[in-house]
């Protein structure tokens, strides 16, 4: 996400909407990469239009480098201070450890308890999957955003955040 660019954005106008496709020289797999956007990411990138013409998620002009810095720390605390006004309660205990990479975990987790199939999460999670290419059809695209979707549409039972934490190499 740190290199996000505009340029990687494709139109898929069958379904009204549009997904990052990143080359797989930018990948840690060295294949490409397929994103697709849910509601809620469609919302944050369309936040983030107009603001820079190269990067999606720019800071100070150029291309976000990492993540795990000062900003990250901060914005962890702010989650967690927003957490407990909100809700009332005192966060998870490991929401101010929180790394980028157990958010990836946790929405792992959410689409298999949402029931996506684990070829669909392999590919919203950026697995390498040989028999998926980068030429997706409408309705393979279809699918996938309606699995990301179906997380943010499940009722919550709890007001608790499940937290993943574990080694970053897998």
């Amino acid at each position: 996400m740190c290199g996000l660019r505009w340029d990687w954005e494709e139109q898929v106008p069958a379904l009204d909407t549009t997904v990052f496709v990143v080359p797989g020289s930018s990948t840690k797999n060295k294949e490409d990469r397929l994103i697709i956007l849910n509601q809620a990411a469609r919302s944050v990138i369309e936040n983030q239009r107009g603001k820079h013409s190269i990067w999606v998620f720019p800071y100070q002009g150029d291309r976000v480098i990492r993540m795990h810095n000062s900003a990250w720390r901060r914005a962890r605390d702010k989650a967690a201070e927003k957490y407990q006004m909100e809700l009332g309660c005192q966060p998870p205990s490991g929401i101010r450890s929180i790394r980028v990479h157990d958010l990836k975990h946790t929405f792992g987790l959410r689409l298999r308890a949402a029931g996506v199939w684990l070829e669909t999460r392999r590919v919203l999670l950026g697995h390498k999957n040989g028999d998926i290419t980068t030429h997706y059809s409408a309705p393979e695209l279809k699918e996938l955003i309606e699995a990301a979707e179906r997380i943010s549409k499940r009722p919550q039972k709890g007001k608790g955040l499940v937290l993943l934490q574990g080694s970053a190499s897998g």
